[in-house]
């Protein structure tokens, strides 16, 4: 092996010692600290995968105060690192309580320097397996680059956009807010014709309504109180690329008329010019919203809706993506841990129970702020029930009745979804009876289908 996989840091204040190590790791890439300061320097700048270090180190050198001190921050700010730890002959508590800490292994002095390169050789050897289970478990549950999740209905949703990437069809993405859709509306621009040009996105929610025109027209030098120089707009700069119309179902009933006329004509006027300027763009949609609803509502045109939705794509929310919250969860947790220099190496077994289980409403964008905070909260090297504090998103603390109501209440809308809403077939899905189902439905506010309607799906009849 060689390259940054072979890179070793020896945390060692004798330089006699030093000297014997240098000679004897001749063939890896070795830096050399004394202290426990130059030591997380070299840990950042150097990048190690194995750590040797002494456990008396200055200004502690005949105790192991400071070596212990430093294991930890190693370890905070580089888990994955693995460390080997140097000890006096016969200490075996010192040695117990450095794996304890988190070492990897130990060696006592007198060093057998035969038998310390094996340990070190052993030491790369299982940091590179880790390392390639990590990413086969990344590779594992991402559909597309950056998605993460191996439920059926989100790969169905890539695979949609994996099939419509490549033309020029307008794509709507629709979904509850925080389910990744700008992800995937990144991923429909990286898998297209026009992965080199731009990637614009502006949110029609974000931004007030006598801006946004010429957020996306941009504007002339005069055209009005501010405007000081000639300014192209969101549409204009996404040339020969992508352009993200995020909550567009927000977009004004004014404004939705001029994007109409850029769909037909694929030409924009800037505000306070006469001048028509071809744009050659992809538009991606997303909104949270029922369009429809709006059209009926007299909110959304339904000519552009036919303009936007030439292909339209279901963001699943996460509580229909069956265990998915927990790898996601796995995947901020690593993310976080590395970003706040925590050594938090998982979850408790309740902790996955509960994060499978929750409803979720704030989707993958709740799921990552409660991870995140747990990291920062956390007082040991798992994450419990208790630091993810689901109540408050919940009303109250998390119980186990919560939990089973909210696991039967998915349950029940999932069966009815496969089944479209055919009670008796519902209830075979679930293996109750139908009055258990009837009861069920009342307790969790779920609405039935109409009697004739149920037979009818029952019987076939039409």
């Amino acid at each position: 092996m060689s390259g940054p996989q072979r890179r070793l840091l020896i945390v060692e204040d004798d330089i006699g010692l030093q000297n014997q190590l240098r000679w004897s790791f001749d063939d890896y890439d070795v830096a050399f600290a004394g202290d426990q300061s130059t030591a997380l320097d070299l840990l950042r700048h150097h990048e190690p995968a194995v750590v040797l270090q002494d456990l008396g180190l200055p200004p502690d050198a005949a105790g192991t105060t400071e070596g212990f001190a430093t294991i930890t921050n190693i370890l905070q700010h580089a888990p994955y690192t693995k460390v080997i730890v140097v000890t006096g002959n016969g200490d075996r508590d010192n040695a117990v309580k450095s794996i304890g800490c988190g070492a990897y292994d130990f060696c006592s002095k007198p060093l057998d320097l035969a038998v310390l390169r094996l340990i070190v050789e052993r030491a790369f050897r299982v940091h590179e397996l880790e390392a390639e289970n990590r990413a086969l478990k990344r590779q594992a549950a991402a559909p597309l680059e950056g998605i993460i999740g191996s439920s059926e209905v989100m790969r169905d949703a890539c695979r949609l956009v994996e099939k419509v990437s490549p033309s020029n069809a307008t794509v709507l993405l629709l979904g509850e807010t925080g389910t990744g859709k700008e992800l995937l509306a990144r991923a429909v621009h990286r898998l297209s014709a026009r992965r080199d040009g731009p990637f614009v996105a502006i949110n029609c929610a974000a931004i007030p309504e006598s801006l946004l025109e010429a957020e996306l027209f941009g504007y002339e030098k005069g055209a009005y109180t501010g405007a000081y120089k000639q300014t192209k707009g969101k549409i204009e700069l996404a040339t020969n690329g992508s352009l993200l119309l995020d909550e567009i179902g927000d977009m004004p009933v004014a404004l939705q008329a001029k994007l109409l006329r850029f769909f037909e004509e694929r030409v924009v006027e800037r505000v306070g010019g006469r001048e028509m300027i071809p744009v050659d763009v992809r538009i991606i949609c997303a909104t949270h919203q029922d369009l429809r609803a709006l059209i009926r509502e007299g909110r959304f045109r339904e000519d552009l809706f036919y303009r936007v939705s030439e292909v339209s794509i279901l963001v699943p929310p996460l509580r229909d993506r069956s265990g998915d919250a927990v790898l996601l969860a796995r995947h901020f947790l690593e993310q976080a841990a590395s970003r706040h220099g925590r050594n938090i190496r998982g979850f408790t077994d309740k902790a996955l129970k509960a994060i499978e289980a929750y409803p979720w409403r704030g989707n993958v964008r709740e799921l990552e702020n409660v991870v995140n905070s747990a990291v920062i909260m956390a007082d040991r090297k798992q994450i419990g029930l208790e630091e993810l504090h689901l109540g408050a998103n919940g009303g109250g603390t998390l119980s186990l009745h919560e939990v089973r109501a909210a696991a039967e209440k998915r349950a029940i809308e999932s069966a009815m979804a496969q089944v479209s809403g055919n009670l008796t077939r519902v209830a075979d899905l679930l293996g109750i009876s139908r009055p258990t189902l009837y009861d069920l439905l009342d307790k969790y506010g779920l609405k039935k289908p109409s009697m004739h309607t149920d037979s009818t799906r029952a019987t076939g009849q039409t």
